[in-house]
């Protein structure tokens, strides 16, 4: 692993919500040790208009969020990451591509706000409870410390932060 950042990378279907919005959160929170990016299987093409409706108010700079496939980090050119976080059930059941650099896994699943049916204020709350979610998840992968864990340690830190919903509430 990197002696300046890890690299990350967050997956889901569409990659446009809920792996938006981890990359998002890792790249404000983990700045200077960690640097994000989301991808999806079957990417959408565009980002949930209230996924960057949450981000512009809560004041990330959203110009970053587009909608794009994993294959674009599975090419040789690609960054080499560190940590894959798959943030929801369907894309863990997948056939993943080889990562350059055979990164620590781990699934985090969240439920999928964009599938979330009620009013518009019920829709925001959905939005809003996933990204509490992936910001709690974060934060406690944010304050491991990685570079002293051993593989193992590590790998079961992760999947105990993906396993345990009290953290994730």
């Amino acid at each position: 692993m990197s002696d300046n950042f890890y690299n990350v990378l967050f997956l889901c279907n569409a990659n446009s919500a809920r792996s938006i919005m981890g990359e998002a959160i890792l790249n404000r929170i983990g700045a200077g040790r960690f640097r994000a990016f989301s991808a999806g299987s079957q990417p959408k093409g565009t980002v949930n208009p209230y996924a960057l409706q949450l981000l512009e108010t809560l004041s990330f700079d959203t110009g970053f969020a587009r909608s794009k496939s994993w294959d674009e980090f599975a090419a040789p050119d690609a960054p080499e990451m560190n940590f894959v976080f798959t943030v929801c059930d369907s894309t863990a059941n997948e056939a993943c591509p080889i990562w350059p650099g055979h990164p620590m896994t781990a699934l985090w699943a969240i439920p999928d706000p964009a599938k979330a049916h009620g009013t518009d204020a019920e829709m925001h709350l959905a939005f809003a409870d996933a990204f509490r979610m992936l910001s709690n998840r974060i934060s406690l992968f944010v304050n491991l410390p990685v570079g002293t864990l051993d593989h193992m340690t590590l790998q079961h830190h992760l999947d105990e932060i993906g396993r345990d919903t009290a953290k994730a509430s």
